[in-house]
């Protein structure tokens, strides 16, 4: 597939992505979003390093747009969902940080060791929990 198309393809799926995981965010119980997040892809394929770009790429322009705005956390699930589509297995990492006398909480996807979404604040977060991963 020629680039353009490839583009506004991966930017739509983001974006219903994100929405989704917004509006799971907003309304659904913590701990079904959490199971969702667990669940490994129901086929699992080689990947290339091709569709993680595209993935990330995509999150990462559609998710701070004013109409979006879309927090850590909906960006993980979003990127998650994106790879699972494709039977990728990755990983949701929750973290937090002490910022003066409060607490702070960060979200980020791994593949690997690879950090795909929210890798810029990860290293300042100490891990808590994880969700998802490799099929044992």
């Amino acid at each position: 597939m020629k680039p353009e198309p490839m583009r506004n393809l991966y930017l739509r799926e983001a974006t219903v992505m994100l929405a989704l995981a917004r509006l799971a965010v907003r309304l659904a119980p913590a701990s079904r979003i959490l199971a969702w997040a667990k669940r490994p892809p129901r086929r699992v394929r080689r990947f290339s390093m091709g569709d993680v770009g595209w993935i990330r790429w995509s999150i990462e322009v559609i998710a701070p747009k004013p109409w979006m705005n879309a927090a850590c956390l909906p960006r993980a699930l979003a990127a998650q969902a994106m790879l699972r589509r494709r039977g990728i297995a990755s990983t949701l990492c929750l973290g937090v940080a002490r910022e003066n006398q409060a607490l702070s909480a960060h979200a980020w996807l791994e593949l690997g060791q690879a950090i795909v979404v929210g890798g810029d604040e990860a290293p300042l977060f100490s891990r808590l929990v994880e969700f998802g991963g490799e099929r044992a």
